[in-house]
C-alpha cells in the first residue's frame, strides 16, 4: 500500500518504515502541502488551532498586520497556514503531537461537513433553509445531516454527496463525514456553521470554505482518527447542482454594486469655465448628472430614462441662458449616459434631444441660484 494511503488512515496495518521514520503528523502536513493546500497546526488531541502567543492574546489585537504570521509563527490559526516546506518541518518536526488543519479558502476547497449529532429536530424552516416543508410531510426518521443532505439531493434529482465515490471523503471520529470538493471557480465561496440565522445549506450540514479550515485526513484527536473512506485521495470539482444550492443559500457574497462613475471631468471643466465654477453651471448640472451616473449600480429599475430626461431638460435651460454651448451640453449628457448604460447610445441620444428641446424653452439664469 502506498505511503500516502497509509497516512490518510486507509489501513490499520503496520505503518511501515516510512511512517516510523517520519511522525504521522509531519507526513500528513507534507502530503497536504504537496496537494497545494496550506496547512496550520492544531492543538494536541484537539480540533482547534494551537493557541496564540502572549502578545496575540492581548485584548484588541487582531491578525491584521500581525508580525507573527509574516515571521513564521502559527498565531491566528488558519490565517497562518502555509505550504512552505521549511516551516512545516519546523512546526511538526518539533511538535509531532500537533494535528493538521487545512485552510480551505487559499486551498481552493469547498468541504461539505455532514454531522450525525444526537439533537432534537429544529423547526421545519431550518431543515432545508429556503425550501418550505409542508406540515403534512412526515419527518419520522430524519435525525441528522446525512438525512437532510440526502433529501436535498433527492429534491434536485442529484446524487447524494455522502455517497460520492469520485471525490475524497473522510469519516470523522464522531460518525460524521467530510466530503471534499475543489471550488469550481475563483469566487470566494464562504463557510457556514449551523442552520439558524445567516447562510446555511441544511440542518447538521456545515460548509468549510473561505474563512474556515478542515481537519486533514490522517489527523488523530482524542476522539479518534479522521479516516478516508476510499482510495480516492483527490477532491473532485464541486458538482454544479451543489454549487447552485450554495449560491442560493448565501455562500457567495453579494457582489457590491458598481460604484457610480463620476461626472465626466473634461466636459464639466468646460462647464465650470463657462459658468463661473461650482456656483455656476457646474453646480446646477452636477447634481442632476449624479442621479444619471448612479444608475450604473443597477441594471434596471433605476429610473434611468426619467433621470436622463431631467438632466437634459436642465442642460437645455442652461444652453438657452448662455452658460454653456449646445455641444458642451450634449457631450456631458452623452458621457454620463454611456457610463450608466453602455451600448444604449441611440436610446440615450433620443432622450437627450427631447429633454434639451423642452428645457430650452425655459432658460436657467444662474443668478436665481446664487
Amino acid at each position: 500500500m502506498a505511503p500516502e494511503l497509509r497516512l490518510l488512515g486507509l489501513s490499520s496495518a503496520r505503518p511501515g518504515r516510512v511512517c516510523r521514520a517520519v511522525p504521522q503528523s509531519l507526513a500528513t502536513a507534507r502530503w497536504s502541502a504537496q496537494q497545494g493546500w496550506p496547512v496550520h497546526p492544531l492543538a494536541v488531541g484537539r480540533k482547534t488551532p494551537v493557541g496564540n502567543c502572549d502578545a496575540c492574546r492581548r485584548p484588541g489585537h487582531t491578525h491584521s498586520d500581525c508580525r507573527c504570521i509574516t515571521e513564521g509563527r502559527w498565531c491566528h490559526g488558519f490565517r497562518a497556514a502555509t505550504r512552505d516546506a521549511e516551516r512545516i518541518g519546523r512546526w511538526w518536526g518539533s511538535n509531532p503531537g500537533f494535528g493538521v488543519g487545512v485552510s480551505c479558502g487559499p486551498a481552493g476547497l469547498v468541504v461539505i461537513d455532514i454531522d450525525a449529532h444526537q439533537q432534537s429536530l429544529p423547526g421545519r424552516s431550518r431543515l432545508l433553509p429556503g425550501i418550505p416543508i409542508p406540515e403534512q410531510v412526515d419527518l419520522t426518521g430524519l435525525t441528522n445531516g446525512f438525512h437532510t443532505l440526502a433529501v436535498l439531493a433527492a429534491l434536485r434529482n442529484a446524487p447524494d454527496p455522502a455517497t460520492d465515490g469520485s471525490t475524497l471523503r473522510v469519516r470523522t471520529p464522531s460518525g460524521g463525514l467530510h466530503v471534499w470538493y475543489r471550488a469550481p471557480d475563483a469566487r470566494p465561496w464562504q463557510s457556514s456553521a449551523g442552520s439558524g440565522s445567516g447562510r446555511a445549506l441544511a440542518w447538521q450540514v456545515d460548509v468549510r470554505a473561505h474563512g474556515g479550515y478542515i481537519i486533514a485526513p490522517g489527523t488523530t484527536t482524542r476522539a479518534g482518527t479522521y479516516t478516508a473512506l476510499s482510495p480516492v485521495t483527490s477532491p473532485a470539482v464541486l458538482p454544479t447542482w451543489l454549487a447552485e444550492e450554495l449560491e442560493r443559500t448565501g455562500h457567495l457574497p453579494q457582489e457590491r454594486p458598481a460604484r457610480p462613475k463620476p461626472v465626466p471631468p473634461r466636459a464639466l471643466q468646460a462647464v465650470a469655465a463657462a459658468g463661473g465654477g461650482r456656483q455656476g453651471a457646474f453646480g446646477v448640472l452636477s447634481s442632476v448628472l449624479a442621479e444619471v451616473t448612479a444608475c450604473a449600480a443597477h441594471t434596471e429599475g433605476a429610473g434611468f430614462s426619467e433621470k436622463l430626461n431631467r438632466a437634459s431638460y436642465t442642460a437645455g435651460g442652461l444652453v438657452t441662458a448662455g452658460h454653456l454651448t449646445q455641444e458642451q451640453a450634449e457631450q456631458i449628457l452623452q458621457d454620463a449616459a454611456a457610463g450608466a448604460r453602455p451600448g444604449q447610445d441611440r436610446r440615450a441620444a433620443q432622450i437627450i434631444r427631447s429633454g434639451m428641446t423642452a428645457g430650452s424653452r425655459r432658460p436657467l439664469y444662474l443668478g436665481r441660484y446664487g
